[in-house]
């Protein structure tokens, strides 16, 4: 098939997640002023992120699974709908006057669940669509957006709604995750594929007939841990999002307090790192190739790490600031890397499974690590978290990123599919 063939397919997929994206950003400015308005409990209000992350160590597993057995666009249109009406009739008891906590942690949560579809789902159709040597530059596109919307555009239009109504806010979230179900019908039918190599790594068609949901989890699962250098990659991000989650949730406490910063330019801490990590998405297609995927995996944890020490010894806004612009670059570089990795050297009948497991990894560790973080916060200070993740993420970064080489991953890229061994 010809590239420009499926250049129109890809701007869907392009126009469908800018949408949910934006829907993303609505709510994640809408969602903690409606439960701030309604509580100002703080183990209450705690229980939006354990409710927003839970799905992610429920269901990501069964998702990944029913991403490899079903049509991707189906899921991607079934996924954005279902958030679509949850938040609409949220939108709609709101404005009715019915206002209570959990009403607002049942849409969360079943947003949730559809993110868990929607997101694996969508992580496996670039490879349907375009060749190996365009995936660096379609992820750069689809994570650069992601951040573009979610952070710079989603959370201040939600903010604005939700002061003139908490209702408009949920509204035009919903009617987001309308429109990027109704984009999604524009993608090719994206059936499985119908074949995945066996999990004892002969490269040889395993699925004769039907196969239940949980022999799919369990192939999914076995070929990913097999995979050394998936599995490595998968627990450097798990260690950046660790310390990410331990630091992000006190970072207000360091920057209005240690760091005298008024309230008003606290957007800055937010509004610089999504600088950087657009910044690096849409620069990534130039920068990994001259740098290499593995260099690049090693600056993805000690940038960070060198930031986090920044901001836990410094008093310096500039400094800081400069520190968290350099850890979100370096992290965007790692995330394309490690998405082309997958969509490159994993059958895409497996594809869905694998970065299920992949994700389960990577997102579990969140709520573990922001529950950390306060804790340790409490007792030692706000200035001890950032100290110690820096130098929790250096010393993680020795075991795993190791061996992860340019050379491996470019070996476990090119590499066809039938070659591919789950044991490498």
């Amino acid at each position: 098939m010809p590239v420009a063939a499926v250049v129109r397919p890809f701007t869907a997929l392009w126009a469908s997640q800018a949408s949910s994206n934006l829907a993303d950003g609505l709510l994640q400015a809408a969602a903690p002023l409606l439960v701030a308005t309604l509580t100002r409990d703080p183990l209450v209000v705690a229980g939006m992120t354990v409710v927003q992350f839970l799905p992610w160590l429920l269901a990501t597993l069964p998702a990944g699974a029913l991403a490899d057995r079903m049509d991707r666009r189906r899921i991607l249109v079934a996924g954005n709908l279902l958030r679509a009406a949850g938040f609409a009739l949220l939108a709609l008891a709101l404005a009715d006057g019915w206002r209570h906590v959990a009403l607002l942690y049942a849409a969360v949560f079943v947003a949730g669940c559809a993110e868990t579809l929607v997101d694996n789902a969508a992580l496996a159709i670039p490879p349907r669509l375009l060749p190996r040597a365009k995936l660096e530059r379609a992820n750069g596109r689809l994570f650069a957006t992601q951040s573009l919307v979610n952070t710079f555009i989603g959370p201040p239009a939600g903010a604005a709604l939700f002061a003139l109504a908490a209702s408009a806010a949920f509204f035009t979230g919903a009617a987001a995750f309308a429109l990027a179900g109704l984009a999604a019908l524009l993608l090719p039918v994206l059936r499985p594929t119908g074949e995945e190599p066996e999990p004892d790594g002969s490269g040889g068609p395993g699925r004769s007939g039907r196969t239940t949901l949980t022999q799919d989890i369990r192939t999914g699962w076995v070929h990913f841990w097999r995979h050394d250098l998936l599995r490595r990659v998968a627990f450097i991000s798990a260690a950046i999002n660790f310390f990410g989650a331990a630091t992000g949730g006190l970072l207000v406490l360091l920057i209005t307090g240690p760091y005298a910063v008024a309230m008003a330019y606290y957007g800055l801490f937010i509004a610089v790192p999504a600088a950087g990590a657009i910044a690096g998405s849409l620069l990534a297609e130039r920068v990994v190739p001259r740098i290499g995927g593995g260099p690049t995996t090693w600056l993805a944890a000690l940038v960070p790490a060198a930031g986090y020490a920044v901001l836990g010894l410094g008093h310096s806004t500039p400094l800081a600031l400069a520190a968290m612009f350099g850890a979100a670059f370096a992290g965007s570089l790692n995330q394309i890397v490690v998405s082309t990795l997958r969509q490159a050297a994993v059958p895409d009948a497996l594809l869905g499974r694998v970065t299920a497991a992949y994700r389960l990894i990577v997102l579990g560790v969140v709520p573990l690590g922001a529950f950390g973080g306060g804790l340790l916060g409490r007792h030692l200070g706000v200035r001890a978290v950032f100290l110690a993740a820096a130098a929790g993420l250096a010393l993680a970064a020795i075991p795993l990123a190791s061996r992860v080489t340019t050379q491996r991953l470019r070996d476990a890229e090119n590499r066809p599919v039938g070659a591919f061994r789950s044991d490498e």
